[in-house]
């Protein structure tokens, strides 16, 4: 056994097809008053907003809706939680992506404080959340932050002086989490692919990390053996299968269970920071530097020659084997993970970084933000550069 470990709190998970039906008895038992966090009109086209109020207004709740549009921005939070003070909402259903199951759990956390959301985010404020929130029940319409499984909810600012950064505390874990495979078969191609290959990542980083354990070792790898066999499917003739849309949203929420616990890596480490220079969805920054991640990383692993190193090396060569990988020598397993990472850009036609416009400009400033954080041997200010400049 490795060193000692804790693990935290959970959201209680109802998983299956058709479990939004419950919503309604669910919803019900937290008050008569809710705050229906969606996007901005996806679940609206899918028919799913319109039969979910109806069910909500059937036992009597008053809702108030409230669209977020994108990933939430600090004046979108304070914009919304000032327009709903006061008006008795008893808990908040956020319905929709990672960015609305964030900006949910934001607002139920605002709605008890004072001041802006601002102040209590990590390295930005200078305030220290007091852990009162409202009761959030969070039901992914897509699979790929795990957000539904965190206690932290990313607020984004683009631009010059943008960051991307968290709201944090232990309380913010959702109360519940519901997901039902049903509602992510609408998701378009694009966003199935970015949102499975930020799950991908999260999984890979959080079994590679430094701070992994037991436990989120055997999470991890369960999420990546079923996510990895499903998302191609999932992008293609899947898409309307809700077998593998399970198995890509268990994947997901997995990946979320994992980071929560393991923390990620150095893909994570540069996708934020390059999230507030540029409006380029996260999925599609994690997607772009993974592969020259990993490979720089397992190089690394491979001069560096000792029993940790091999050790991470072995993990590598598991995940490579997940990809079809069967040779017996890890760094050949680690190279077929390499290259089905590059093949997986092209076959879920995920666009490079440079139609954002990520330029070469911004990329000294992007290194010198960038992270390390738990990657398992940390990649030199040039191997970020060029794991930057490789996708732009």
């Amino acid at each position: 056994m490795q060193q000692p470990f804790s693990f935290t709190a959970m959201p209680k998970l109802i998983f299956g097809a058709g479990k939004t039906d419950q919503l309604s008895s669910i919803v019900s038992s937290f008050g008569g008053s809710v705050l229906f966090a969606t996007g901005a009109g996806s679940l609206e086209r899918s028919g799913h907003f319109a039969r979910i109020s109806q069910d909500l207004r059937s036992m009597n709740i008053k809702v108030h809706h409230c669209p977020v549009g994108g990933e939430p921005s600090p004046a979108a939070v304070d914009e919304i939680v000032s327009r709903h003070r006061g008006k008795g909402i008893r808990v908040v259903l956020a319905v929709g992506g990672g960015s609305v199951i964030d900006a949910g759990k934001a607002i139920a956390a605002m709605l008890e404080e004072e001041g802006s959301v601002v102040d209590f985010l990590e390295g930005v404020g200078t305030r220290t959340p007091s852990g009162r929130s409202l009761p959030v029940i969070a039901v992914p319409t897509t699979s790929g932050t795990g957000s539904e499984a965190t206690k932290n909810a990313v607020i984004s600012q683009t631009g010059d002086e943008g960051f991307k950064k968290s709201l944090r505390h232990d309380n913010y874990i959702p109360a519940m989490a519901l997901i039902d495979p049903v509602l992510c078969t609408t998701a378009p191609q694009p966003v199935t692919a970015a949102c499975g290959m930020d799950a991908l990542t999260q999984l890979m980083e959080s079994y590679v990390s430094t701070k992994a354990s037991p436990l989120t070792d055997a999470l991890a790898m369960d999420g990546m053996r079923y996510l990895i066999p499903a998302l191609p499917q999932a992008f293609g003739h899947g898409a309307s299968d809700v077998g593998c849309r399970a198995a890509v949203a268990y994947g997901a929420f997995l990946s979320g269970v994992t980071l929560a616990h393991a923390g990620l890596g150095v893909v994570h480490g540069a996708a934020g920071p390059m999230g507030g220079l540029v409006a380029v969805p996260h999925g599609v920054a994690c997607a772009n530097l993974l592969p020259f991640a990993v490979k720089a990383t397992i190089d690394n692993l491979v001069s560096a020659g000792t029993p940790a190193s091999a050790a991470a090396l072995e993990k590598f060569a598991s995940i490579g084997r997940l990809f079809g990988a069967d040779w017996h020598a890890p760094v050949d397993c680690c190279r077929h993970l390499v290259s089905r990472l590059y093949d997986w850009l092209d076959e879920l036609s995920l666009p490079r970084l440079g139609r954002f416009g990520v330029t070469t400009d911004q990329v000294d400033r992007l290194v010198e933000i960038a992270a390390n954080k738990n990657n398992p041997l940390p990649l030199t200010r040039r191997q970020i550069r060029q794991m930057i400049l490789d996708r732009c």
